[in-house]
């Protein structure tokens, strides 16, 4: 089941990626890996798993993406999550974190991880750091593609449908 396209901030809207929209995805996403803050993905890749993704379309086009992965039976992950700088700040990345959580669900995916340098961001969005240990499928897939392999400073973190259903997570806090 595709989630409706929702509002954000006035003027701007979370929908599901379209073909139409890989060059922009492109753009953003490798800004951020020139910055060392994500892999870079050609565009072959963004075809490929053009599915995984959710952007935020702004007045003037696309102003984010995010991707939510399935990695095993039970397991997805958060990738390429990216704000445009002028964006960033405004609920634009929460949202389109809720967006996969909310596909995550859809999915039956108990589990949801993310490798980010923004531990309070997924924090506050009900994930909690994990030791990488706990990811192995992560570890020996796209890691070992990683300059940044085997120093990197990461933080691996763990969002659960269980605790958010407990209360332990902010399902809806934004």
């Amino acid at each position: 089941m595709q989630p409706p396209e929702s509002a954000v901030i006035p003027g701007c809207r979370i929908r599901k990626a379209r073909t139409s929209d890989v060059e922009a995805v492109q753009r953003i996403v490798n800004d951020f890996a020139r910055q060392g803050l994500m892999l870079s993905r050609s565009r072959a890749e963004l075809y490929d798993n053009l599915r995984d993704f959710h952007v935020c379309q702004g007045p003037d086009g696309l102003v984010g993406a995010c991707a939510l992965h399935v990695a095993w039976e039970d397991l997805g992950e958060i990738k390429s999550l990216g704000v445009v700088p002028a964006y960033q700040g405004r609920g634009v990345g929460a949202a389109l974190v809720r967006a996969c959580l909310a596909e995550a669900r859809d999915l039956g995916l108990g589990r949801v991880f993310v490798l980010t340098y923004h531990p309070g961001f997924f924090g506050r969005l009900g994930f909690a750091e994990v030791s990488k240990e706990h990811l192995p499928q992560k570890v020996w897939g796209e890691c070992v593609k990683c300059v940044k392999f085997p120093d990197c400073n990461e933080v691996a973190m763990l969002w659960t449908a269980a605790a958010e259903a407990s209360g332990h997570g902010p399902a809806g806090a934004g």
